[in-house]
């Protein structure tokens, strides 16, 4: 079995090549790509109610049938090596393994996962599992979700059943992907599954998939070999102020804090931040949340962190008389007129600049080159994993049955240029996972947004790579960029 994390203490980059050990992968999300979403035991995620619920979704999609992965698989296992993928980040449907979070495993719910780690083994591509991208089981939610203590024991239960089924052949397991999207998208703005608008309960869900995480480690650990690696993966937000005003700045503290330190914190430092603290008790009794013996356990170490970029967070505080609810709705997170930014919804977002994807998030690669050197500079003895980065933009078949996206290819040069400075700059950064490997269901912006290197044809299931995912080959067959302008 193939690690992530080679031991070795020295990586150089040089010029445009990345270092030997380097791990080259993509991504998906069970629900966004696998469909089958009533076969072979599974019941409904919050994300099949909330896409099945009118009005919650663009153009009414759902994840029923997706990109059909489950079914097709094995051909895009095979795309993944013939473009030469070092590695495949995939999630985990619980409520496929686990249908009411609870009790028992369902068998042919884990043999899927079975069968695909195999098949990606044999094509020597090595599978890293996510174990949570957002979709609870329904019945949790029904009985409070994860603003309740108890998920967090039912995770936990959940990531020792993974642990026992695939921990002889996989190597690298990440307990949740996003938190922060799980608890103040979900909770907070309601923008995503399961749609609540409670900042209170955003806050709680904050610290119970905290506190899951934690135990889901010390579960993993009971199972897994010595040699696994444990990880987590945060959408840390590359925060500025618009302006070196002393209230931007202000502005930018606060949404560091609850953007970024409400999980850093805890995970990494063993606390949550003072400033967090204040900034929100009003809203929830942390001393009450927070019990004896929880920070013990969130802050047990892992093994890699993993860090999804996509465009950097411009804040400042609005002038006075200003509509303080544009934050709201123009922060990149969806429309909706409550905040998940929870005890700072006066703060105003701004785009970095005009250059946008199709999801109209500005691209800035300098953003991820700071993301990650800041993060080496924090923790240095932490290796990091790009484990998201991509765009999405309008993508589609030419009459000559190619799908030309260069927008992308430029998009994707910059980014892989940042992590290499990163590299260069010091940074343990140990591989890139693009987003995304198919084109697939995009939350609740549901099939309008393309971001796969392989384009899907929803209603005949047909794949074709992207010239960026050939660009993408190559960079994998070098181990190196292409000279500037080169294959552009």
């Amino acid at each position: 079995m193939t690690a992530v994390r080679p031991e070795t203490t020295a990586r150089p980059a040089s010029g445009t090549s990345f270092p030997a050990d380097f791990v080259w992968g993509t991504a998906t999300a069970a629900y966004q790509v696998e469909g089958a979403a009533a076969e072979d035991g599974r019941t409904a995620s919050i994300w099949d109610t909330f896409s099945h619920t009118p009005g919650k979704v663009r153009n009414g999609d759902t994840g029923d049938i997706a990109a059909d992965h489950y079914h097709r698989y094995r051909d895009d296992v095979a795309l993944m090596k013939d473009l030469g993928l070092k590695a495949y980040r995939f999630s985990v449907s619980w409520s496929r393994v686990q249908p009411t979070g609870r009790g028992p495993a369902v068998e042919r719910g884990l043999d899927f996962y079975r069968r695909l780690t195999d098949e990606l083994l044999a094509a020597g591509i090595t599978p890293v599992a996510t174990l949570y991208h957002w979709d609870l089981p329904q019945e949790l939610e029904d009985a409070g979700g994860w603003p309740q203590r108890e998920t967090a024991d039912r995770f936990a239960e959940y990531a020792g059943i993974m642990a026992r089924a695939l921990g002889d052949r996989v190597g690298v397991w990440t307990t949740l992907n996003e938190p922060w999207c799980s608890a103040f998208l979900g909770y907070g703005s309601g923008v995503h599954a399961p749609g609540r608008t409670d900042p209170a309960a955003a806050l709680r869900a904050a610290h119970h998939l905290n506190l899951a995480h934690g135990k889901a480690i010390g579960a993993l650990r009971a199972d897994l070999p010595a040699t696994a690696q444990t990880s987590i993966t945060l959408n840390l937000h590359q925060v500025r102020p618009l302006t070196a005003g002393a209230e931007d700045v202000e502005a930018a503290r606060r949404i560091d804090a609850v953007g970024n330190r409400v999980f850093t914190g805890p995970l990494l430092d063993g606390a949550y931040p003072a400033d967090l603290l204040a900034d929100t008790a009003h809203i929830v009794d942390w001393g009450q949340l927070v019990r004896d013996g929880d920070l013990a356990e969130i802050s047990r170490p892992i093994d890699l962190l993993g860090v999804n970029y996509y465009a950097p967070t411009v804040v400042s505080m609005p002038a006075a008389g200003t509509d303080t609810t544009a934050g709201t709705k123009n922060d990149g997170h969806g429309a909706s007129d409550h905040s998940p930014w929870t005890g700072s919804e006066h703060v105003s977002f701004h785009l970095a600049n005009d250059d946008l994807t199709a999801m109209n998030w500005a691209i800035d690669p300098d953003g991820l080159h700071t993301l990650l050197t800041g993060l080496a500079k924090a923790y240095p003895d932490l290796p990091l994993m790009v484990t998201e980065n991509g765009a999405a933009f309008d993508d589609y078949i030419s009459p000559e049955g190619v799908v030309n996206d260069p927008q992308r290819i430029v998009y994707l040069h910059a980014h892989l240029d940042a992590v290499r400075r990163a590299v260069a700059d010091g940074a343990d950064v140990r591989g890139y996972f693009l987003w995304s490997l198919l084109d697939n269901f995009e939350w609740s912006y549901g099939y309008s947004k393309r971001f796969g290197a392989v384009y899907v044809d929803y209603a005949t299931q047909r794949r074709v790579p992207k010239a960026s995912a050939h660009w993408y080959a190559d960079v994998i067959r070098r181990n190196a960029l292409p000279a500037a302008g080169a294959g552009r």
